[in-house]
């Protein structure tokens, strides 16, 4: 059986944050009521670029223009492919199509409250490898 795979953004803005979306508090999906990445699941057809465009898109009417790949991450249940955009948002001007609200955080704020999936791995992992590479982000 093929492992589902999904994709998913940090969306670093100027000040070192990264912006979080709060899930919906529906006690039937994975993860109620838990900061997020923005992402989703790969669909038929589509590879993770596509999937992350698609969903920034239809999450929050936005348009990525140029993003990388910052790593991926292979568990027993799902892969996981996790994009890079530095970019300054405001978070309060935002249209938001899922979730209940989103916020920029610092990691040190990040690791004070659970976080969906594996992304306090995720994130703990980007900002050590940008401490270690400042220029590489």
């Amino acid at each position: 059986m093929k492992k589902p795979v999904g994709a998913g953004i940090i969306l670093l803005n100027s000040k070192d944050q990264i912006l979080l979306i709060l899930r919906e508090n529906i006690p039937t999906i994975p993860y109620p009521n838990m900061w997020d990445l923005p992402g989703g699941h790969v669909e038929e057809g589509e590879n993770p670029e596509q999937t992350i465009r698609r969903e920034m898109n239809e999450e929050l009417e936005l348009d990525l223009g140029e993003i990388t790949l910052f790593k991926e991450y292979h568990h027993e249940t799902f892969d996981e492919y996790v994009f890079l955009k530095k970019i300054d948002l405001n978070p309060d001007s935002m249209v938001l199509h899922e979730g209940q609200r989103l916020a920029y955080f610092g990691l040190d704020e990040i690791l004070q409250f659970p976080l969906a999936y594996s992304y306090h791995k995720v994130l703990k992992d980007f900002f050590d490898s940008s401490r270690a590479n400042p220029q590489g982000i």
